[in-house]
């Protein structure tokens, strides 16, 4: 195994980083409020918005596990040069598509693109930096990340109401450009593990898998579960996914080492994740439509509407950072989900008569703080856990875990709205998230256990 003779500098490292990752994860969500922009030149119905959105996600999910052992075989940089180029191709193809069936296919290979470049943006932060240096970095890292997935509606309302739609999304040709002049200053340093293998049967059959599923969740209000259309794909997918697991068990270089799930804190925060970011989701997607389609805002009004939450999350989560070293991760990880379940509880008060400040800007706020008190502890913990050779699997099945939660529970969004996205669908999914949210706080006070040191732990 090579490693790297000289530590780059700290900001340096952060910055690309953030960047890399906040190309994929702006893109994840500046579609939000794009959707009704989208639908009225494209045209289709709510069978499409879901499709413009998880498309997405169900590549970059399926995929995200394959890219972390291509970045552990060959390297982050290599891996980050490889979805820098080809999220910067699939972007022009998504801001160019003249129906729905070519933003939906480009979507797609946004996504693919999107996986090789956040485990690997993460892993090295973890290959590279160690001990206070490396929690201080992610801190940073999510702080930023987080924030460029909770600012993607306020950019994409901007582009939507002064120039169109499509800008939103070939403007990620600047940061990508700005990401390569970076990786150049950081020279040849890299971390790779010379034994790795790469399982593409693994990789297809996860994609497979995950992807019949997806699509008979999505289509099923539509066709009804006795359509062939929807049981077979369900049935075939559930299928591969079961011999995707499986294989992991007697492959020799397995794409999802089940032995990492072991290690308590690893697995714990992955469950918590699944819950808490299947309510991110749903609150982000719920909450940037509705206010367009149900309250009448522009997409620029709706995109503002996530500004107090991405403010409250840069503001607490690198300080939230310093204190889980203090105070141990499961307060934090207990605590932030509960806050940010009352905040989605206080959008109840949203009524027909509508009113922004009184029955929206207090619930975003609550969330906001919520958010910011959760999402640097949960990253930190769950990476932490994992020793720094596997930080790319560590990484990747992070991520996987978060995208496919929102893939989920966007593909059901019909029978948690109850087929509109009307008043009391919004309810419904307020009430949803806040489920959610208490799920993954009672997940994390039951199984977070405080690390005995500092170190992670190797597998």
């Amino acid at each position: 195994m090579s490693a790297p003779t000289t530590s780059p500098r700290f900001g340096l490292v952060v910055a690309i980083a953030a960047l890399a990752s906040a190309v994929a994860f702006l893109d994840g969500t500046v579609v939000n409020v794009a959707l009704p922009a989208i639908r009225d030149e494209l045209g289709g119905g709510l069978s499409t918005q879901q499709w413009a959105v998880d498309a997405y996600l169900l590549t970059l999910s399926s995929l995200i596990l394959f890219a972390g052992s291509v970045s552990d075989a060959f390297g982050r940089v290599f891996v980050l040069r490889i979805g820098l180029i080809g999220f910067g191709i699939a972007s022009i193809g998504v801001g160019l598509a003249p129906d729905p069936v070519v933003l939906i296919i480009a979507r797609a290979l946004q996504g693919a693109a999107g996986a090789f470049l956040v485990p690997s943006s993460l892993a090295l932060i973890t290959s590279l930096l160690t001990g206070p240096a490396q929690a201080r970095a992610i801190g940073q890292w999510t702080a930023w990340t987080t924030g460029a997935n909770l600012a993607g509606p306020l950019i994409g309302g901007l582009f939507v109401d002064l120039l169109s739609w499509r800008f939103a999304f070939l403007v990620n040709i600047l940061p990508i450009a700005a990401t390569f002049y970076l990786l150049s200053r950081l020279g040849h340093i890299d971390h790779r593990r010379d034994d790795a293998r790469i399982d593409l049967s693994s990789a297809a059959l996860c994609t497979l898998g995950l992807g019949g599923v997806v699509f008979a969740l999505i289509e099923q209000p539509n066709l009804g579960w006795a359509h062939p259309a929807i049981w077979m794909p369900l049935a075939a997918g559930i299928l591969m996914f079961t011999a995707f697991l499986w294989r992991q068990r007697t492959v020799r270089s397995p794409i999802l080492p089940l032995g990492i799930f072991r290690v308590r804190n690893f697995w714990t925060g992955n469950l918590a994740t699944f819950f808490i970011y299947a309510a991110l989701s749903l609150n982000g997607f719920v909450v940037g439509v509705y206010l367009q389609q149900g309250a009448g805002l522009s997409a620029t009004l709706a995109g503002l509407s996530s500004l107090p939450t991405t403010l409250a999350l840069i503001a607490l989560s690198s300080v939230v950072g310093g204190w889980v070293n203090r105070f141990g991760p499961r307060l934090f990880m207990t605590a932030g989900p509960l806050v940010m379940a009352a905040g989605a509880l206080m959008l109840l008060a949203v009524q027909k008569d509508f009113d922004y400040w009184t029955q929206v800007l207090p619930g975003l706020i609550v969330f906001g703080l919520g958010l910011g008190v959760t999402v640097s502890p949960l990253t930190s913990t769950i990476l932490g856990s994992i020793g720094g050779e596997r930080s790319g699997i560590a990484s990747a099945t992070n991520n996987a875990v978060s995208r496919i939660a929102g893939l989920v529970v966007i593909a059901i969004l019909a029978v948690i709205i109850g087929g509109a996205l009307d008043l009391d669908g919004f309810h419904r999914a307020a009430l949803v998230t806040a489920v959610l949210m208490v799920a993954g706080a009672l997940v994390s006070f039951l199984g977070i256990r405080r690390p005995a040191t500092a170190d992670a732990q190797s597998i």
